[in-house]
């Protein structure tokens, strides 16, 4: 390939682009970095108010269709109901699992004497081998067993109590909760009502070519960030309904509590249900406890399988984005923003690459090409012989 310098004039004009793009791109991240969360909290009612209301506006125009109603009356319908409905299955599943968590608050002795009867019944099993083995080692387990229980005994309630002390000072926050969850609703009915007006007054403030680009990045990013959230929400749920329906089978006093804590592990990346019943079951079959064992391997088999099967149509169908992709996003993501990060982490890399697909990087593409043939053809110069030939 003829690789061609570009001459000082192209060559300045090339890298003060890219100079520019660079200064503006590490602009913005030290903006959202600096400025995101302390903008994104102050106003998150009328940002998850502004979403609602985006989601709810084809079904009211729909609905304007059928009936020939108002706007307005239609709104307060569909947020009446949304609120209604999420509301009343949220305090359903939190009034039962705050009963279970009571419970196994108030049962917390009757569960230490078990777990005893288990480390018991652990050093029976041990003993055997342990007369392998040197004494000192003998004694160095059956120290380590009396401090666990110790710690077990003491740590726990502390535990407890510095919990019910956080519980009381998130109590004390409440009045603003209320407060901000009232706000959020009012402005989901204002905003869904007057969605039409408020998107003509913004088109008309702002540039066509503007406008454009932003409607294909909201596009992009709603297609993508609600497309995975939404695969992986129906994957949590259809987890927590097959957990549920497991212990309840297999008569689990806090089924509900566990289900409800395993299938928020399952929405977490990498992590799942399984981190937990796995080492649950060879527990239990160390402990000769083989129906325990076989049942929750079982149920874990089912919710294994069920996200084999079902989670590439779900995430594949939503977000198109390879499982190799995936797995780099989720790492990068965690060991940038932790948790979050690993949810956010494929929808970030979903946006970008669906804007690149829409050609909004493309003038940086070019840039960093001709910048690289530019420095590969000063590379690849050679001087010239004394008659003014190359070598």
């Amino acid at each position: 390939m003829d690789l061609q310098q570009l001459s000082w004039r192209q060559r300045g004009a090339l890298w003060l682009r890219l100079g520019i793009r660079f200064i503006l791109a590490a602009l913005v991240v030290w903006l959202v970095a600096r400025f995101g969360g302390p903008l994104a909290s102050l106003f998150a009612p009328f940002i998850f108010a502004l979403v609602v209301a985006v989601l709810l506006n084809p079904a009211v125009k729909r609905l304007q269709k059928l009936t020939g109603w108002s706007r307005g009356p239609l709104s307060l319908l569909l947020v009446v109901l949304l609120f209604g409905l999420v509301g009343g299955a949220v305090g359903l599943l939190g009034y039962a699992a705050a009963g279970q968590l009571l419970s196994l608050v108030q049962n917390w002795s009757g569960l230490l004497d078990s777990l005893q009867s288990t480390l018991d019944q652990v050093e029976v099993l041990l003993s055997n081998l342990l007369t392998l083995v040197p004494p000192q080692v003998t004694a160095l387990v059956e120290n380590s067993v009396a401090s666990l229980l110790e710690w077990l005994g003491s740590a726990v309630p502390e535990a407890l109590g510095t919990l019910g002390k956080v519980a009381g000072e998130k109590a004390m926050g409440l009045p603003s909760f209320v407060v901000a969850l009232v706000i959020f609703i009012m402005a989901t009915y204002l905003l869904t009502a007057d969605y039409p007006y408020i998107r003509s007054r913004a088109a008309h403030c702002v540039d066509e070519s503007i406008l454009r680009f932003l409607g294909q990045v909201r596009t992009v990013a709603l297609g993508a960030f609600g497309g995975y959230l939404k695969a992986e929400f129906l994957l949590s749920v259809g987890v927590f309904f097959i957990l549920l329906v497991g212990f309840f089978v297999i008569d689990q006093p806090y089924g509900l509590l566990l289900s409800l804590g395993l299938a928020v592990m399952d929405f977490i990346p990498i992590i799942g249900a399984g981190t937990v019943m796995v080492p649950w079951a060879f527990i239990a079959l160390f402990m000769r406890d083989i129906p325990a064992a076989v049942e929750l391997m079982v149920i874990w088999g089912i919710v294994a399988l069920f996200r084999r099967v079902m989670e590439p149509k779900f995430v594949g169908d939503q977000t198109g984005l390879s499982p190799t992709l995936s797995l780099i996003s989720i790492y990068v993501g965690m060991r940038l923003a932790g948790v979050l990060g690993m949810i956010l982490g494929p929808t970030v890399l979903l946006i970008l690459l669906n804007l690149a697909s829409m050609g909004i990087f493309r003038g940086v593409r070019l840039d960093l090409i001709a910048a690289a043939r530019d420095i590969a053809a000063i590379l690849s110069e050679r001087p010239g012989r004394p008659d003014g030939r190359q070598p």
